[in-house]
């Protein structure tokens, strides 16, 4: 890896590393990042990456390179600015209180106990961050320990979007947002987030300082991040406080219509069911987008230009950037384009919250466009081979595959198993390298697949997987992570054990995650049941994880806006929606399910799945097999109870 990464660097080439877990590849990377002349970017997907990056890898390996470079490499993290204090909006925290009221007027009355108890605990918060400010040197978030709520935290930063600018800002010279940008800008290796990378990219690569080498780890993350920056929502709260935080600078007849403009869509997404608008939008919640439009329209002429010596630079910019922003996703959604999605979002929480959502029907055009140009981009994942290629995922990312790839419905030609290393040159300007693992994947572990289940039908856990469930649990003693695909199948199971066991079952919902997976780890005949955060991220290595069963394949349910859209247009184009979108979204999803098993060279385990469709389905049960590491391969119940006793008994 480091090796493949030093010379993509020198042609100037792009590369995609495949890297199973345990291969030290933050070290594959980081190694040949420090002999490129000229800053290198780094951007993670999670947060515990980045930690890890700062906190232990980048110290040791510069301490490492000193004698060999003649000086000792520098870092520095970047964040999006909504994660630094705020100076100037710290100076009005103890003003504002504890909600979005605060931008009224004259705020609304609270609640008999409400506003008091709340007002009494974030002002104890913003408090302990005003003595917290006095001392630090980055402002950041990450370093008050202990933290602050989410609530108090917002009245004493900046989004980007509300920001003056430095040289607007009368706390501009002392700015942590701007220390850390310029940090950035001076360091050798840069860590940032794929979020921010994402807004980099869509603000045409102003927030990242410039460099040669770009290296996206946890990269089958970046195209939803993309898409995550790249979409926009209107709620009815955002159309109110819009008119609340703009009611002094605008005309009362601008102010008005804010406000009729807001009633309207609130009466519209009440009306209307949640999923994908695919006829566009109906006529009446067309009219009150239209209202909104021509009302931010208003409001944004009333305001005008923000001036240096304006008395309040930093509350008008505030009107003026939610006033923008709902304008701009107003127009988009009237627009009705081609290449953007549409779609109603309702809580089912009970919050109540409604909202109306545009997205992009695809980012490929915009990685392709705004990534590769003028650096070397190197991305690196567990999991960027689907059904023993590379193409899929490089089409996502955006980059020319010169030959048709295999089509997820039928099997790709036989590859090379993960435990190898392979490299083939997959591309125009790109190629790819699988360098498998450390881990002897058909001795560690069996793949059980319970073909002679039903194929699953209605949502929950049938009885038929739920007794399957009991007896592999039962063989092993518990030591079970249970990945479901719904939050009802994930309880009936935890009931099921319950009430046919004495193992602890940990179910996810109950208590906070961390906690969760820390008694998991502790209680070693204990059982942790959850959903789709649970397939990823979660690491407990040893005896307290031998058995991992996963309910269903994990394809994108049909009310999932964004993925029903894609397949939906694949068909249009004569293509199949399923092969192409569905298929991949679960060879995904299942390889990050199926990695939570072997965590070490130490690890031995059984991966149980309980859809016989991974055996019997021809040609995409084919293919998701091979998207997976080569464990045994196994369909036979027996065989998988008998492992699971012998690991109980050992």
């Amino acid at each position: 890896m480091v090796e493949a990464i030093d010379k993509a660097v020198k042609n100037k080439e792009h590369l995609l590393v495949q890297a199973g877990t345990g291969t030290g590849k933050s070290l594959g990377y980081l190694t040949p990042a420090l002999l490129v002349d000229g800053p290198v970017v780094v951007s993670t997907a999670t947060l515990a990456l980045q930690n890890q990056l700062v906190e232990h890898d980048l110290p040791r390996l510069a301490e490492a390179v000193q004698p060999v470079l003649g000086r000792k490499p520098t870092f520095a993290v970047l964040k999006g600015r909504h994660h630094y204090l705020c100076a100037a909006k710290l100076e009005h925290a103890d003003e504002e209180g504890p909600t979005d009221t605060l931008f009224d007027a004259e705020p609304a009355a609270p609640k008999a106990g409400q506003w008091l108890g709340e007002g009494a605990r974030l002002g104890k918060q913003i408090l302990r961050i005003r003595k917290w400010s006095e001392k630090t040197q980055t402002g950041d978030r990450d370093e008050l320990d202990p933290g602050v709520e989410d609530l108090a935290w917002r009245q004493v930063s900046m989004p980007a979007r509300d920001c003056v600018g430095a040289g607007r800002c009368p706390y501009g010279a002392e700015c942590f947002a701007e220390a850390s940008r310029a940090r950035a800008r001076e360091a050798d290796i840069v860590v940032t987030n794929h979020s921010l990378l994402a807004v980099d990219m869509i603000a045409d690569r102003q927030i990242v300082p410039p460099h040669k080498l770009l290296i996206v780890d946890e990269a089958h993350e970046l195209a939803d991040r993309v898409s995550s920056a790249a979409q926009a929502e209107i709620t009815p709260e955002v159309v109110e406080r819009a008119g609340r935080r703009s009611r002094t600078m605008i005309t009362p007849a601008a102010a008005e219509s804010l406000a009729e403009a807001a009633d309207a869509l609130t009466v519209c997404l009440a009306d209307l069911p949640a999923g994908r608008l695919t006829d566009g939008l109906p006529e009446r919640l067309r009219l009150a987008v239209s209202m909104i439009e021509s009302a931010t329209r208003a409001g944004l002429t009333a305001i005008g230009e923000i001036k240096s010596d304006d008395p309040d630079p930093v509350g008008k910019q505030q009107a003026k950037a939610v006033l923008d922003e709902l304008s701009t996703t107003s127009q988009r959604l009237l627009e009705e384009n081609s290449y953007d999605v549409a779609w109603v979002e309702k809580s089912d929480l009970g919050s109540g919250r409604r909202a109306l959502v545009v997205a992009p029907l695809s980012v490929a055009g915009t990685l392709s466009d705004k990534l590769y140009a003028d650096r070397t981009v190197v991305v690196t994942s567990a999991t960027l081979t689907l059904g023993g290629r590379f193409d899929t995922v490089a089409r996502s990312l955006g980059l020319p595959v010169s030959a048709p790839g295999p089509s997820p419905a039928a099997p790709a030609s036989s590859g090379p198993p993960a435990s190898s290393t392979s490299s083939t040159s997959s591309g125009d300007g790109w190629t790819s390298l699988d360098v498998g693992s450390p881990f002897d994947y058909p001795k560690q572990g069996i793949l059980y697949v319970a073909a002679h289940l039903p194929r699953p039908a209605a949502s929950g856990l049938p009885d038929a997987a739920g007794a399957e469930l009991l007896r592999l649990v039962e063989a092993l003693g518990g030591r079970t992570l249970g990945l479901f695909s719904s939050r009802k199948a994930a309880t009936q199971a935890a009931e099921l054990l319950r009430a046919k066991t004495d193992l602890p079952i940990l179910l996810q919902g109950e208590e906070t995650l961390p906690i969760l997976v820390r008694k998991f780890k502790e209680e070693q005949s204990s059982c942790l049941f959850g959903v789709m955060s649970l397939w990823q991220g979660v690491d407990v290595p040893g005896e307290a994880c031998q058995l991992v069963v996963i309910d269903r394949l994990p394809f994108p349910r049909p009310d999932e806006p964004l993925a029903a859209a894609r397949a939906a247009a694949v068909d249009a184009s004569g293509g199949s929606g399923f092969s192409a979108v569905s298929v991949p979204i679960a060879a995904v999803r299942l390889a990050q399910g199926v990695g939570r098993l072997i965590r070490s060279t130490g690890d031995k385990g059984v991966v149980a799945v309980l859809d016989s469709r991974l055996e019997t389905a021809r040609g995409y049960g084919a293919f998701l097999r091979k998207s997976l590491p080569p464990f045994w391969y196994t369909t036979r119940p027996d065989v998988a109870e008998g492992a699971l006793r012998r690991l109980a008994n050992a």
